[in-house]
């Protein structure tokens, strides 16, 4: 099992409604989430509007693909990119860079 770690920003201006968003994420969204082999996947957002998120995955860059290929992946990610600074283009789900792990406690 992989474990990514990745870090986005979020406009500070737009935090509560991010928030939201987030609270309320569409049901077909979480099932495509699941169906691709997106497991113990959590967004963890501090007040300056830095976003970590984890995962874990059998497969990363296979899970993103799959992800990529759905239909409503491409509306998540319209919907949330103008709550993230410096994409220059790149969709948020592109911009998920992991993380090196120099450490885990098994």
């Amino acid at each position: 099992m992989q474990r990514v770690c990745f870090l986005l920003k979020v406009r500070q201006e737009r935090l509560a409604e991010y928030r939201e968003r987030h609270a309320a994420v569409w049901p077909e969204m979480l099932q495509a989430l699941s169906d691709t082999g997106w497991r113990n996947y959590s967004l963890f957002l501090r007040e300056d509007g830095l976003l970590v998120g984890y995962l874990e995955t059998e497969d990363f860059a296979a899970a993103r693909a799959a992800m990529e290929a759905t239909e409503v992946n491409a509306r998540w990610q319209a919907e949330m990119a103008p709550f993230f600074e410096a994409l220059d283009g790149t969709r948020p789900d592109e911009a998920m860079t992991p993380l090196t792990e120099v450490f885990h406690l098994a």
